[in-house]
């Protein structure tokens, strides 16, 4: 197990990518920060540049900074897993210990957002997307976990939500197998969902009153979590990452040396590192491109 404070020196054995590549700056490898996880996932970028990102088996939420050092941000997460900071700074957290979507200050305070849908549970908040103008999505899909005493959906379908004030979520998407990895465009015109389950990626645009329109698929291929570059570039996880272009052409592939990549950010006052959980162990690898959050 690697230690928090030798997380910086530890190198990953990963061939280099194949260069140049459109995305993965000339002769950059993919380097292990840390494997003394159990299951991470969410990743989220401050305005800063450091990332928060979860281990939800152990119930925790860790931050890794722009000068390579990890710390616990939060010890009791409630399960947190997809995460996305807001314009105010704060943390917004799909904690499905009680299917619930969180809103968590700088300095640890949580303010519970929406805890369910007409009287129903929700199946489990699983990824988040904050709007430049503060309007949230979020996708349900339904993954039994361990810590329920439920052995199944309290709600009829696995859907998207939009969340226009606290508690008051509306349905915005209803025909997807199993929605899961979410991202938008910076300029708050465009939605990205993932169906994990279909295998598909669709492309939304969002009207002014937060509803989505004009079902586009993006690519024939799921994903857990994604995000988004500064040229529109569109990065898929699963099986490694697999970057698209805005046009949906694949564009390149990252292998990450783990049974399952479940999400990634960028890192770093400059936003030039892809971040990346992959089940027990987190990665960075140096970018030509940047993030846009």
């Amino acid at each position: 197990m690697i230690m928090a404070s030798d997380s910086k020196a530890q190198i990953n054995n990963v061939p280099s990518q194949k260069n140049p590549s459109p995305v993965i700056a000339d002769g950059a490898t993919l380097q292990l920060i840390s494997n003394q996880f159990s299951f991470t996932e969410g990743p989220a970028t401050d305005n800063d540049g450091n990332v928060f990102f979860t281990d939800q088996p152990n119930n925790k939420i860790w931050k890794y900074d722009t000068n390579g050092k990890l710390s616990v941000f939060l010890s009791d997460s409630g399960r947190s897993n997809g995460m996305f900071f807001d314009k105010n700074g704060n943390l917004i957290s799909c904690a499905d210990e009680h299917d619930q979507l969180w809103s968590i200050s700088p300095d640890g305070k949580i303010t519970v957002l929406v805890k369910g849908f007409h009287g129903h549970l929700f199946n489990g908040p699983n990824d988040v997307f904050v709007t430049p103008a503060g309007g949230i999505y979020f996708t349900d899909p339904y993954y039994q976990r361990s810590y329920w005493t439920r052995k199944a959906p309290d709600l009829d379908g696995q859907k998207v939500y939009f969340l226009k004030e606290k508690n008051d979520a509306v349905i915005v998407i209803d025909d997807l197998k199993k929605p899961n990895g979410i991202i938008g465009t910076p300029d708050g015109k465009y939605l990205y969902v993932a169906d994990i389950e279909g295998n598909k990626t669709y492309k939304y645009s969002i009207a002014e009153d937060g509803m989505l329109k004009d079902q586009k698929v993006f690519t024939d291929q799921g994903s857990d979590g994604m995000t988004i570059d500064n040229e529109g570039n569109i990065y898929l996880t699963g099986n490694g990452v697999t970057v698209y272009n805005r046009d949906g052409k694949k564009i390149e592939h990252i292998d990450v040396s783990a049974k399952w990549t479940g999400n990634i950010t960028f890192w770093g006052k400059e936003r030039s590192y892809l971040f990346i959980t992959a089940s027990e162990n987190i990665y960075i690898i140096k970018m030509k491109v940047k993030g846009v959050y």
